[in-house]
């Protein structure tokens, strides 16, 4: 995975718009709220939020920490590409967006489903 594919992967699921946040940060959203979140310049890192089993197990792991300023709402932040597979990059960001995506007001999953 690299920022281009994670890009392309993320806006393709329904709804997903992109901003710059913070002057350095890529952030990917849904309903106007983010579910992943990446720097544009120095060393890799992204951050997306996960399930509290998964938070528990991954932000254990070598080179995944929890997120700075959003671990308290279950975030993780990865610090490399390699770290994840393909698969579990896109299993982990779509298990994000629907986390998020499922607290929306119902009139708001409606209007991303159309």
């Amino acid at each position: 995975m690299n920022i281009e594919n994670l890009r392309t992967f993320c806006l393709g699921l329904k709804g997903v718009t992109e901003d710059v946040k913070w002057g350095n940060d890529l952030c990917f959203l849904v309903g106007g709220k983010m579910f992943c979140v990446t720097n544009l310049e120095g060393a890799p890192s992204v951050s997306f939020k996960v399930s509290d089993a998964d938070f528990d197990e991954l932000s254990t792991s070598i080179g995944i920490i929890p997120a700075p300023y959003m671990a308290r709402n279950k975030w993780v932040q990865v610090q490399s590409w390699e770290r994840l597979s393909v698969q579990e990059w896109e299993t982990y960001v779509k298990q994000s967006y629907e986390m998020v995506r499922s607290k929306l007001t119902k009139k708001l999953q409606k209007e991303i489903e159309a």
